[in-house]
């Protein structure tokens, strides 16, 4: 994968052995020259503890990546831990590996971050000995429960939080929220009701500003620790505060609560507010530092912490700000942020009425996680319902648009509706901009919807103009970047699948089957198998689609067969006529036939 165009390259998140220029987001961490590592047996028999774990759900590469790196570091090889070395000993990469360019390994490890994280959040929660992998790096990090260790700069931190909650601060986000929302959303959706119209929901004037009750997140100004100059921490908040603006999956309030009086409509606002971001900002020579979490209001518990330091030798402080703002932003506010798994844990207890219509959007993101046709239309018709109750709420109305794209991109039931479904998604999606030009999803929505009805130069213009408003949004910088390859740019677009992929702590499968399709184009068929096996939504026809070409160029019949048979058997519609098929998502002739070529190989009847 080294030549691949569309690796992170220099991207913030590609900086993965450290740097002066790199935002780094290490929770608690444990200094293991300030405490000795656990005996070699005692961490040896955590491995396999873990690697036996139903928990610890991670393909086999990603089993070997964790004991590498294990078995590494008690020998005392911790320096050799590289990008490189883990290519090379545990994926199979020959020398020419650049990390630069090539982002597997980097992935890989967030993939194994997530894991256990899980394990550690239902399985491993009594266990004497953690092992993780901060970021940054991938130096395993070894410690023992036993409420003794020694932390880094950030321990003052969170020892406040182990006070307030008698327990280990949550400062990693829990991946099992987001597969336990679609349980609990499921019920709720099927209780809500399917609307059986199919027709955009009438919008009526007279209630465009009607909009549901939505997660409030008030952000208080941050401290100035160092006593030096608090206009740093006035500035960073302010910059904090502009950045998850941008998203509009929530609100965001500024203000203190202890000077908001609950009578007045700016202290009621804030005493609605559901979670609180506080943070410390201190100088450390030529080095800034924030530490920040984030609080339900409504129990105290944290449900994020984080410390960011950047070097002011590299960049002026405005610019540092920004970044670090930046990157708080996407961390908390993004659709798979920490505030919608916070919300999406407790979907099944929110109140009803007004927070019924939230539930959709939850549902939605849940759906989108998998991407299963079953849930498709249950989720549909939940929004169907939201914006029929509340006309103004933007996001359902953006979110419906594209559950009508999904119908059109996924061949899922296309026989449903009396209009096109590129119609009723370019009508919901304007309904979106039209209440809320700033909300970038409804942009998203009306880019798709225009690349599918072929207007490619539209779409693309549109994608750039939200990026531009909101390029924190990985969600959003994935699906643009996605297009931008479709239509020909393979290396930028590709370029931006991988970077959105690299800040994503959501569900990944959908791009990681778009990363197959990059390596594809790039006649990197071996890499392409690693993505598309790599990718977690086999109920998406498109996936088996991508496989069965990828399949057919590496001459394995006998495993495209069977991508072959999945299609002719879940989505025969896609086999009417293939070249249409294609058309309608590779834009430049050259491609398409490069595409053709792959699945002619693996069997299909190429008209």
């Amino acid at each position: 994968m080294g030549k691949q165009a569309y690796a992170v390259g220099n991207a913030p998140a590609a900086a993965c052995e450290g740097g002066e220029a790199m935002v780094q987001t290490r929770s608690v961490r444990v200094d293991q020259a300030a405490k000795p590592m656990p005996p070699e047996p005692e961490i040896r028999l955590q491995l396999q503890r873990i690697l036996s774990s139903l928990e610890f759900d991670v393909p086999e590469r990603a089993r070997r990546f964790l004991s590498y790196v294990v078995e590494e570091a008690i020998a005392g090889r911790g320096d050799r831990i590289k990008a490189y070395s883990i290519a090379v000993a545990v994926f199979g990469r020959d020398s020419s590996f650049d990390a630069q360019t090539d982002p597997v390994v980097r992935i890989e490890a967030g993939r194994i971050r997530r894991a256990l994280e899980r394990y550690y959040l239902v399985a491993g929660q009594s266990d004497l000995i953690t092992i993780d992998i901060p970021k940054g790096g991938y130096v395993p990090v070894f410690s023992r429960n036993d409420g003794g260790a020694e932390l880094d700069g950030n321990a003052e931190h969170a020892a406040e939080e182990r006070s307030e909650t008698g327990e280990r601060p949550v400062t990693r986000w829990r991946p099992i929220l987001v597969a336990a929302a679609g349980f609990l959303l499921l019920g709720s959706i099927l209780l809500y009701g399917i609307s059986r119209t199919d027709h955009v929901p009438n919008a009526s004037s007279t209630l465009a500003q009607t909009v549901p009750d939505v997660p409030r997140l008030i952000v208080l100004p941050f401290e100035d620790l160092s006593g030096s100059d608090s206009s740093v921490a006035r500035g960073l908040t302010d910059k904090v505060i502009e950045q998850i603006s941008k998203f509009k999956e929530i609100v965001v309030v500024a203000g203190d609560p202890p000077d908001a009086s609950s009578e007045t409509p700016a202290g009621a606002v804030v005493q609605n507010a559901r979670y609180a971001l506080s943070g410390g900002v201190r100088f450390d020579g030529y080095r800034l530092r924030l530490t920040s979490r984030l609080v339900n209001r409504g129990d105290g518990s944290v449900l994020w912490a984080e410390s960011y330091n950047e070097s002011l030798k590299v960049r002026s402080l405005i610019e540092l700000e920004t970044k670090i703002a930046r990157s708080v932003a996407t961390a908390l506010a993004q659709p798979y942020g920490a505030i919608f798994r916070a919300d999406a844990s407790s979907a099944a207890n929110m109140p009803p009425e007004d927070w019924e219509a939230y539930r959709c959007t939850l549902a939605y993101y849940g759906y989108r996680a998998s991407l299963n046709p079953q849930t498709h239309a249950s989720v549909q018709g939940c929004l169907k319902r939201a914006v029929e109750k509340f006309p103004g709420y933007a996001t359902a109305w953006a979110l419906l648009s594209l559950t009508y794209i999904d119908q059109l991109r996924f061949r899922y039931r296309l026989d449903a509706p009396a209009s096109p479904p590129v119609d009723l998604a370019i009508a919901a999606a304007r309904r979106a901009v039209e209440l809320d030009p700033q909300n970038v999803r409804g942009l998203q929505a009306e880019m798709l919807a225009f690349f599918l009805r072929g207007d490619v130069d539209t779409a693309l213009k549109i994608g750039e103009r939200a990026l531009a408003m909101n390029p924190n949004d990985p969600e959003l910088s994935a699906e643009y970047g996605l297009r931008l390859a479709l239509s020909g740019e393979w290396g930028r677009g590709c370029h931006l699948v991988a970077e959105a992929v690299s800040r994503n702590p959501g569900p990944l499968g959908y791009f990681e089957a778009s990363l197959a399709l990059c390596a594809y184009m790039q006649q990197d068929y071996a890499a392409a198998e690693q993505w598309i096996r790599a990718a977690d939504v086999q109920a998406n026809p498109l996936y088996h689609f991508i496989a069965a070409a990828i399949l057919g160029q590496l001459v394995k019949s006998e495993e495209a067969a069977r991508e072959r048979e999945w299609i002719e058997k879940n989505a025969p519609g896609i086999l009417q006529n293939i070249r249409q098929e294609v058309a309608l998502r590779i834009h430049r002739p050259e491609d398409q036939s490069h595409f053709l070529e792959g699945l002619a190989k693996a069997g299909l009847a190429v008209r």
